[in-house]
């Protein structure tokens, strides 16, 4: 898989089932699929009308021969302070993972963010998830004490944040 094969494009309607699908897949391979995370969140199923719905939020999907290889998105998650957004949904197919379509989707979500008028991008995540925990630390993610905003992710133990 190169990179240059890799389309980035906004969410579409029948976009949600296989980005449902990567989601509750990546956190039951990694033994994340646990309460207060996205895998039990009703809206992981419908992400297009979310998205579509909320101004100052994107969502980006990255394809690859026609197939959804992953997406991740920016949202104007409640309570965080003025001028920041979350990370929020960043998974990959087990196939996309090592050959840059992450650091491609958060570098997306980076320009979507700032072009939205954001300073900084905050994230919640999980020890289970550690590949993901080493491309935020590399693209300059760093960490807090704890929760900003209120996500409702309450099984997510760590926190960073990113000024743009």
């Amino acid at each position: 898989m190169e990179i240059q094969e890799i389309q980035i494009r906004p969410i579409q309607p029948e976009d949600n089932p296989a980005i449902a699908k990567i989601i509750r897949t990546t956190l039951e391979e990694f033994g994340a699929n646990k309460p207060g995370t996205v895998y039990f969140d009703s809206e992981t199923d419908h992400l297009f009308e979310l998205f579509s719905q909320t101004p100052g939020s994107a969502y980006q999907v990255a394809i690859q021969d026609g197939k959804i290889l992953g997406g991740a998105g920016i949202y104007p998650t409640p309570n965080l302070p003025e001028g920041t957004c979350e990370l929020v949904k960043m998974y990959l197919l087990a196939a996309a993972r090592g050959k840059g379509v992450g650091r491609t989707l958060i570098e997306q979500a980076f320009q979507l963010a700032s072009n939205l008028g954001y300073q900084a991008i905050y994230l919640e995540t999980m020890p289970e998830l550690k590949k993901a925990i080493y491309i935020y630390e590399k693209m300059g993610f760093q960490y807090l004490k704890g929760p900003m905003g209120n996500s409702g992710h309450t099984g997510c133990d760590i926190w960073m944040i990113k000024t743009l």
